[in-house]
């Protein structure tokens, strides 16, 4: 779906982690930006069918290409440098303050956004979000891939690509246009033969090996830690079949944050937002609310006493 359709317009904003492409727009007069942040085999345009499905109801829209992805540039900068470039593309945008959505690495981003700036952050939801389980894979391959498979094997393919630096463009068009990549994809979906073509194809096109190396090579060290600071309410949702979370992830983060709610959608993979777009909507329904003053603290409800399903 082209930005105009979602009323939102390109613009590049200057940052110290170098200029960041977004599309902006849908503006309500609000304070609050909802920012939206893609994961490492995609670009903003992962986010169409949730906006699409929202009826204009997501206001203030902010939908990053974040660096080494989309129409942004690399390097991929070290989480700390990217939360600071992020925030500062909501200041330029005229918004003091922010609601941080992210998927799968994205979420990551968006988690450090909200422990680094927690006056500022008003809400997170992360759809997928990698966790110590992903970052296990990275860190030791062999007995990481025990847990994520799926992810391993992901991790080797962007190495077998990068290793064969110009020819893996022509390669990848050919299965895309084949219709193999297609397949390969699969896994990242409960019901990939309901995800239209058009959609893969985009996936596809956003495969980046250098910019998904880096990413997974700075998070061997991420400090999980810093997201102890966040004092805003998290709320998640990912699909039951998800083969890049583990099933140690959302017990960790209930730990962790103070003020967290898990929702499991039983016909989604890693790709929620995508496959099940309004569902996502109301399973983030209190980010979507959120909207405090600096300072002033506030706790949403949670969704249920333990681990939403749908």
């Amino acid at each position: 779906m082209d930005a105009t359709e979602l009323d939102l317009r390109r613009v590049v904003v200057p940052t110290g982690a170098g200029p960041i492409v977004v599309r902006a727009g849908r503006g309500s007069g609000s304070p609050v930006a909802t920012v939206l942040l893609h994961g490492a085999a995609g670009s903003w345009t992962t986010w169409t069918p949730m906006l699409s499905a929202s009826a204009g109801r997501l206001s203030d829209v902010i939908a990053v290409d974040l660096p080494g992805w989309g129409e942004t540039p690399g390097p991929v900068p070290d989480p700390a440098e990217l939360a600071v470039a992020i925030a500062a593309v909501a200041r330029a945008l005229g918004y003091p303050r922010w609601r941080v959505v992210g998927h799968s690495l994205g979420g990551v981003v968006a988690l450090d956004i909200a422990a680094r700036f927690p006056r500022e952050t008003v809400a997170v939801g992360v759809v997928s979000p990698s966790g110590a389980g992903a970052r296990a894979v990275t860190r030791r391959p062999l007995s990481g891939a025990v847990r994520l498979p799926w992810l391993a094997g992901m991790v080797a393919a962007m190495r077998v690509l990068r290793a064969i630096g110009p020819v893996a463009g022509p390669l990848l068009r050919g299965l895309r246009r084949t219709g193999v990549l297609r397949v390969l994809a699969r896994p990242l979906f409960r019901h990939p033969e309901r995800v239209g073509r058009s959609l893969t194809d985009a996936l596809a096109s956003e495969i980046r090996p250098a910019a998904f190396l880096a990413a997974a090579r700075i998070s061997r060290t991420h400090d999980d830690g810093v997201w102890r600071r966040i004092v805003c309410p998290v709320r998640s949702v990912r699909g039951r079949h998800d083969v890049f979370v583990a099933a140690s992830d959302p017990r960790a983060w209930r730990r962790m944050l103070r003020d967290y709610d898990d929702v499991v959608l039983d016909e989604s993979g890693h790709f929620a937002h995508v496959e099940q777009p309004a569902e996502t909507l109301r399973a983030l329904r209190d980010v979507w609310a959120a909207d405090r003053a600096p300072g002033r603290s506030t706790r949403a409800k949670p969704q249920s006493a333990g681990t939403g399903t749908r």
